[in-house]
């Protein structure tokens, strides 16, 4: 399963994002350190459903829209010297090293400062914090690669060395892959002998390992009462910004949960259909208005973009049943796959079962009822049949 971070400063609205996406029970507070063992819960990428190709509904969707888990993980507040173990900041940027993507939640409004206590709406400037968990990363992944370079160093004694070997050794408890150390070392001019590495050597690694395992997304938090200049600026930055309202998803889950409005994940609009009060028809009436300006919440945009843009991935979905894209049960679409683009029917058949993997003859366009090549790269939405020697 995919894992998904939240990170950044106290009181920017983490845990309230993680509540929303997860519906999931945590404490929720305007004081730092609210959170301090990680939440970790499942949320969910949402996409297209297959089924609305067909003429009924698959019954593992809403209404044509499915929503595929992925982990989400929600990290204590980070304050500035992290990387130096302020803050217990070495453990919470341990944390971090298995996400495969990290959504840096910022408070847009400008109402925490730079050590993430509450400050008045607008005199703190949120452009400041665009780089900051970048930053930390990336100084305490340099810190790492300082801390084991003698022992890189003696192990380049060797006949046998090979540096690739030696720091993807370092770098495996970071999620960095030997694909990752290979093609970041491919991309960089370093000295081959380890005992002529500078400082700027190692640092130059540590951001390319950082980009490369660690791809962070801008959460612009807290947009219902940000300064719309806040939240423009921040845009202007170059980066992956999405304009979020937490508090907003998280008021229209619970109301939907209650029957209040008609809503689901990543609707840009929703329905009132239950009796409410005139504060909460006030405060519904606020979240519509954000949700028009951004065209939603911002929560299920977040997700879908570190899920869909960022870490580029596809939706995949194995049956067994070709004709009514059934399992062995009868369900139809029972199961979605998120897979990296290049996949092929094989990577999807060892995602389901390293047994059918293992086990893999051949595969099925399930939409066209013809047999594929084995080096066919799959299209988000396929629907695959798998035959395996294990099925």
């Amino acid at each position: 399963m995919l894992s998904i971070a939240l990170a950044g400063k106290p009181n920017a609205g983490k845990s309230t994002f993680y509540k929303a996406a997860t519906q999931a029970d945590v404490d929720v507070g305007n004081y730092p350190f609210t959170t301090i063992d990680p939440n970790r819960g499942v949320t969910h990428a949402r996409t297209r459903c297959p089924c609305l190709d067909r003429d009924e509904r698959c019954g593992n969707c809403e209404d044509g829209t499915r929503y595929v888990p992925v982990e989400l993980l929600d990290v204590a507040g980070l304050v500035p010297g992290a990387h130096e173990g302020r803050g217990l900041g070495n453990q919470f940027l341990d944390a971090l090293t298995n996400a495969d993507v990290i959504l840096n939640v910022v408070d847009a409004s400008g109402g925490t400062n730079e050590e993430g206590e509450p400050v008045e709406v607008g005199t703190y400037d949120p452009v400041e914090e665009v780089d900051f968990v970048q930053e930390e990363l990336e100084q305490w992944l340099t810190g790492i690669i300082d801390r084991n370079w003698e022992s890189v160093e003696r192990k380049s004694r060797s006949p046998d060395f090979d540096i690739d070997d030696a720091l993807t050794e370092m770098l495996t408890g970071f999620g960095a892959t030997e694909h990752d150390v290979a093609a970041s070392l491919r991309s960089l001019d370093y000295p081959a002998d380890p005992m002529q590495w500078e400082d700027e050597d190692r640092e130059t690694l540590a951001r390319d390992i950082r980009e490369r395992t660690k791809p962070i997304v801008l959460v612009a938090n807290k947009a219902d009462i940000a300064p719309d200049e806040n939240v423009e600026r921040l845009r202007d930055t170059g980066k992956p910004v999405i304009p979020t309202t937490a508090d907003g998803e998280l008021a229209l889950r619970t109301g939907a949960e209650a029957g209040i409005v008609e809503y689901d994940p990543g609707d840009e609009e929703f329905e009132i259909v239950g009796d409410v009060s005139d504060a909460q028809a006030k405060g519904l009436e606020k979240i519509r208005d954000v949700m028009a300006e951004y065209g939603g919440t911002g929560v299920q945009q977040s997700i879908n973009t570190a899920v869909y843009d960022v870490l580029d991935v596809l939706t995949a979905y194995p049956v067994q049943n070709e004709t009514r894209w059934t399992d062995g049960t009868g369900e139809m679409l029972p199961d979605a796959f998120l897979l990296p683009q290049g996949s092929t029917p094989r990577d999807l058949a060892y995602a389901v079962h390293s047994d059918i993997g293992d086990g893999y003859l051949h595969a099925v366009d399930a939409r066209s009822n013809r047999r594929i090549a084995e080096e066919y790269e799959l299209d988000e939405g396929d629907v695959i049949k798998i035959v395996s020697t294990a099925s």
